[in-house]
């Protein structure tokens, strides 16, 4: 049976018998039929909590090992993926590279489609090949659907060098859960226009991956309490920024904190650690270094 045959059977491709009108539909009342769809999102992704922590431990215990977090899907599967890998350097100051997404037809395809790209196995192979994946790496197929043969050939060929490997589909028992070492399947219904999975299943996957990017970065110690402790400072706004979570998190002047910063080279976790543990620059680096980044640990040596 071609992977095509039993497509509109998928939850994702069925009818939804609640927007059946929208071309009748004032403006309001079609605004607020995608409202009342766009709810059931939070919670599908409810549903599947548990194995979104799995995915949070495993990208988690990557980056601990020196390895990465890489993305891959088609179409809006695949952009998702890359806005979410395109955002970690900024908001955790991690190298690009540590987070990856991959989207099928390559870069271009991020504003143009490219036509057949993902009806290719061996293209999702050809991509990670690309990447020397190694075992230490993460890998996160994501297809609304769940029959993507990019997808699936990518899954299979992390699964035989040992990845962890993960599954985001909105369709349950797909193809590419099967693939998957973890498989997370919030199941949103049928789109409010049939088939457009950039609606209610593109929404549920950004979720999923902000919170597994953004749990992973916790887990490695990018973050203080609730603040963005490696924030890079590239930017007038970001320089304001790290001035301010280090405000937050010392309760120091605005003034102490620019000057702390100063020392630090816009480093804001060795910053918060000068001024919380009254020691200089190099030393606070140096104990964040013996604590493995996390700030926490090294304010309680």
């Amino acid at each position: 049976m071609s992977h095509t045959a039993n497509l509109g059977t998928l939850v994702s491709e069925t009818r939804n018998p609640e927007t059946m009108n929208l071309d009748e539909m004032s403006s309001l009342e079609l605004v607020t039929c995608f409202n009342q769809q766009d709810r059931k999102v939070p919670e599908a992704i409810q549903d599947v909590l548990p194995e979104i922590a799995k995915a949070v431990d495993s990208a988690a215990a990557s980056f601990k090992a020196g390895g990465r977090l890489i993305y891959l899907g088609a179409g809006t599967s695949g952009r998702l993926g890359v806005l979410d890998a395109s955002e970690c350097p900024p908001t955790f100051g991690v190298p690009h590279g540590m987070v990856v997404g991959l989207i099928a037809g390559g870069p271009g395809a991020m504003l143009k489609a490219v036509e057949g790209a993902e009806d290719s196995e061996t293209l999702g192979v050809e991509d990670l090949k690309n990447l020397n994946l190694t075992n230490k790496d993460t890998v996160v197929g994501l297809a609304a659907s769940g029959r993507t043969p990019y997808v699936i050939g990518a899954l299979r060929y992390a699964t035989e060098l040992g990845c962890a490997t993960v599954a985001i589909s909105c369709n349950p028992d797909s193809p590419i859960a099967r693939e998957a070492n973890i498989a997370i399947s919030p199941v949103v219904g049928p789109e409010a226009l049939t088939g457009s999975t950039r609606l209610k299943s593109g929404t549920a996957q950004k979720l999923v991956l902000n919170m597994i990017s953004t749990g992973a970065m916790v887990k490695t110690g990018k973050v203080y309490q609730n603040l963005m402790v490696d924030v890079k400072a590239t930017n007038v706004k970001l320089v304001d920024r790290a001035c301010r979570i280090v405000v937050e998190a010392t309760g120091a002047s605005r003034a102490d904190a620019e000057l702390a910063l100063s020392q630090t080279d816009f480093d804001v976790k060795p910053a918060i650690l000068m001024l919380l543990a009254g020691i200089d620059a190099s030393a606070a680096k140096a104990r964040l270094s013996e604590h493995n980044g996390f700030l926490r640990a090294a304010l309680a040596e």
